[in-house]
């Protein structure tokens, strides 16, 4: 199939892989329960660890209240869970590699992914307060106020037990989200009012709605694109940052991701692979159908978090290509996607009664300056280069033109992608996942969970090992390194090396015990990739 086919492609190998045979059913049983036991262990440290409200009713339960009073101890179980669950992972990646002879099927891997999730929909929020952001937003839209207006502490009351638990740099800001969110929220606001528990376990079965969608769409394009499926959903769906940010974490970034994944896929559904040099069949109605619904969820997508618009220009690309490849069917599909993009952005604004307001607040979580997003480090390292030569300090204006040259050069990136994906140079969902990449990592603002918008669509259309060797080095590494409180320890920095050193002592411990069967996953996987696999 030429690199921008969009159909059905042929198996990555020439013959199908067979299943696991017993021994390594054996192994695949002890690294699903590796992974549960890491699961049960966050959830408990999640009670003295967690990002817990501030009228929390653990400090006075009994039992349950002495892990509020032991934060080092509870912050090492979460640690020692992450690094169970991390591993877990990492083992689980020998029996879904691409060009392997025997791979783990469909069935048993949505089981490890369900065993590994179940305890986790029972943990307090960790890694971050972003929920409580949610909760407060939801409920000024119950309210009938306009959340792109009014922040919490203005449109609730700096008392108001909503806003208390919004982290202080958020109080005053308004919404950054897309209407479509904050619709949902308030439904949810509607039936849990200033109860902060339930609503944010309202507020995660709504995320568990985008893993859902993952889940589903994960596969399939899969093996539209000549990946295995099980493989699509290790690096997917599986993926530590999965777990830990939308699950846990309950941002909603899985619901976009899961909108703009089902999108693509229902988009392409009817979608026929044209041959490099062969004249299209006619676009029938049912194929424009699935095209148009396909579009739609990707700008409902959108309406939740913005950056799955771009989705919209990639499956314009395939469309382009699906027409003939010429430069007028580029024109053709990209003025067919502008129209779906109005019409269901129109359509969802002004139904839910928001309006336009959201794309005043685009830019709120710019007042955020983190050093994780590279062009904010670069104007920082360039303002403090200006104090150490006494030219003063310009550090405001340094990190504002580093972004605006960072996103620059994003949007030259995305063009470059665009224009090779339609020419057929590369397959345009690789190009969506590194377009997403490059304007996350360039953009102002860089969380840890972003990595997931560029990792779940390669997910699905990369068989290459250093690529999959990357992106399995690059989300252990994020899932480890962040703390679980979802905020500053308050001058307690003693706390974080205690409970980092008594993880690992926990872990080996916990390794040695082990041993005997952890060793066979521990060695080298005997058996030997096939060319395609590279």
């Amino acid at each position: 199939m030429a690199a921008g086919g969009v159909g059905t492609s042929a198996a990555v190998t020439a013959t199908e892989p067979g299943p696991l045979d017993a021994p390594e059913r054996r192994q695949l049983d002890v690294i699903r329960r590796w992974g549960t036991v890491g699961a049960l262990l966050m959830v408990v440290g999640s009670l003295g660890a967690g990002a817990a409200p501030v009228f929390s009713p653990l400090p006075g339960t009994p039992v349950l209240g002495l892990f509020v009073r032991m934060p080092s101890v509870a912050i090492g179980l979460v640690w020692t869970g992450v690094f169970m669950i991390v591993s877990a992972w990492l083992w689980l990646a020998r029996f879904v590699r691409p060009g392997r002879v025997r791979l783990a099927t469909r069935s048993q891997v949505d089981r490890t992914l369900l065993m590994w999730t179940m305890p986790l929909v029972f943990a307090l929020p960790m890694f971050s307060r972003d929920v409580y952001s949610y909760l407060a937003q939801s409920e000024i839209a119950a309210r009938g106020q306009d959340p792109y207006a009014l922040g919490p502490a203005t449109a609730l009351g700096v008392e108001h037990p909503l806003t208390m638990n919004v982290p202080n740099i958020w109080r005053e800001t308004p919404a950054p989200y897309g209407p479509l969110f904050l619709a949902g929220g308030r439904v949810i606001a509607m039936l849990t009012g200033d109860h902060v528990l339930p609503g944010v376990f309202l507020h995660r079965l709504l995320a568990l709605v985008g893993l859902a969608m993952i889940v589903w769409a994960l596969p399939r394009l899969a093996r539209r694109f000549g990946v295995p499926p099980v493989g699509a959903l290790w690096l997917g769906a599986l993926n530590p940052l999965v777990l830990f940010h939308i699950v846990i974490g309950v941002h909603n970034d899985g619901l976009a991701i899961g909108l703009m994944l089902v999108g693509l896929e229902l988009a392409l559904r009817k979608m026929p692979v044209v041959k490099r040099g062969a004249a299209p069949p006619p676009v029938t109605r049912e194929e424009l159908l699935w095209v148009v619904l396909g579009a739609t969820m990707i700008v409902m997508g959108a309406m939740v978090k913005i950056p799955a618009m771009l989705a919209l220009g990639f499956l314009g690309v395939m469309v382009a290509r699906r027409l003939g490849a010429r430069f007028s069917d580029l024109v053709r599909a990209a003025a067919f996607m502008t129209v779906v993009a109005a019409a269901v952005t129109a359509l969802v604004c002004l139904g839910t009664g928001y309006g336009f307001g959201w794309t005043s607040t685009l830019n709120v979580a710019t007042t955020v300056k983190s050093w994780m997003s590279p062009p904010t480090a670069l104007g920082y390292l360039a303002g403090g280069l200006g104090i150490t030569l006494s030219l003063g300090n310009h550090t405001e204006a340094t990190i504002a033109l580093a972004r605006i040259l960072g996103q620059a050069v994003s949007v030259a990136i995305v063009v470059t992608l665009l224009w090779k994906s339609f020419r057929g140079r590369i397959k345009a969902v690789n190009g969506l996942g590194a377009g997403l990449g490059a304007v996350l990592v360039l953009g102002p603002v860089l969380q840890p969970w972003y990595v997931l918008w560029a990792a779940l669509p390669l997910a699905t259309a990369v068989v290459a090992k250093r690529f999959r060797g990357f992106a399995m080095t690059t989300s252990a590494f994020i899932a480890i390194i962040l703390p679980p409180t979802g905020s500053t320890f308050d001058g307690r920095a003693y706390v974080v090396p205690q409970a980092v050193t008594g993880a690992v002592i926990t872990f080996v411990v916990c390794v040695l015990v082990a041993r005997k069967q952890l060793y066979p996953l521990m060695r080298r996987d005997p058996l030997p990739p096939t060319s395609d696999y590279r």
